[in-house]
């Protein structure tokens, strides 16, 4: 869970009430603002990369310079720069090029965000009104989760935060739960050189023990948050996946320690664990029969 201030509000609880089945999604957050300032190498190569985009799967030197308007020079710096950083590659008997894997792995990303959204607005809804707590969605940057969806407690007394805030991943619930089910590669490599911050006196600060957490979080499917991010705040959260089975978010009930402390946080952790579920069988997840908690 995310740094948030407990604020009181002039609102009255309001009741458990039933759910519609599936109510409407929610709308897509507008566009930002195009900056003013570019470089003109970056627009030349963004340029590059959409032509494979217009029904070409391969094309060479001669032919992109020819509707970019560049020389081939320049197209080939821009080939040569594109394929070492392996957004394309060529063909070693034809010397053409066409999009390498990564720009296959950055589409599906950006289709799931769009995915998740969509997968999980009803499901949100529902264990909000559920629970009465506030629910959010966060996913992994490095060694940060971004909140990227967001439903408000009803509470008078609720947290206060916003879709787009960072914290650090090791001391909250949605950071833990996707830390933990990184390949150990990928955990190896974030973890190597970080200093944890002990933001709480009840933040975990060194590698040994945020480990032998991340392994429980594997073994049980969700995390816990109490005190660890913020002192007052607790969060329980669960791992969202997508149509492969690998882990690309996780969902939190986050709110005050005066009504999430311990017991009465973890009777939310099957509603939150079959929440993120639900929101992954909408994602194309076929889950079949396992060990809790098994990744």
């Amino acid at each position: 869970m995310a740094s948030r201030k407990v604020v009181e509000t002039s609102m009255t609880p309001a009741p458990v009430m039933a759910v519609a089945a599936d109510p409407s999604f929610d709308e897509l957050p507008d566009q930002p603002k195009r900056a003013h300032s570019t470089l003109s190498s970056v627009s030349n190569a963004a340029r590059l990369l959409k032509e494979f985009g217009r029904g070409e799967r391969e094309m060479g030197v001669t032919e992109l310079s020819r509707r970019l308007g560049i020389g081939k020079s320049t197209a080939h710096r821009l080939l040569n720069t594109l394929t070492e950083e392996r957004l394309l590659e060529q063909d070693s008997d034809t010397g053409l090029y066409r999009l390498g894997l990564i720009m296959h792995e950055l589409g599906a990303n950006v289709q799931a965000s769009l995915d998740i959204h969509t997968a999980a607005s009803p499901v949100m809804e529902k264990l909000r009104n559920l629970t009465q707590e506030t629910i959010q969605i966060a996913v992994l940057d490095r060694r940060e989760v971004v909140y990227v969806e967001r439903r408000e407690s009803p509470q008078t007394i609720r947290l206060f935060g916003r879709v787009g805030h960072r914290n650090d991943a090791h001391c909250t619930s949605t950071g833990k739960v996707l830390l933990a089910y990184l390949p150990p590669a990928e955990l190896d490599d974030i973890l190597h050189g970080w200093k944890l911050k002990k933001q709480t006196p009840y933040t975990v600060a060194d590698h040994a023990t945020l480990r032998r957490q991340l392994d429980q979080v594997r073994r049980e499917g969700y995390a816990e948050n109490i005190n660890e991010s913020e002192i007052g705040l607790a969060s329980i959260a669960a791992p969202i996946r997508d149509y492969r089975g690998v882990v690309v978010a996780a969902l939190s009930v986050a709110g005050p320690i005066q009504r999430l402390d311990g017991a009465s946080l973890r009777r939310f952790n099957r509603h939150v664990v079959e929440a993120a579920a639900a929101i992954s069988r909408r994602l194309g997840w076929r889950d079949s029969p396992r060990k809790e908690g098994s990744g």
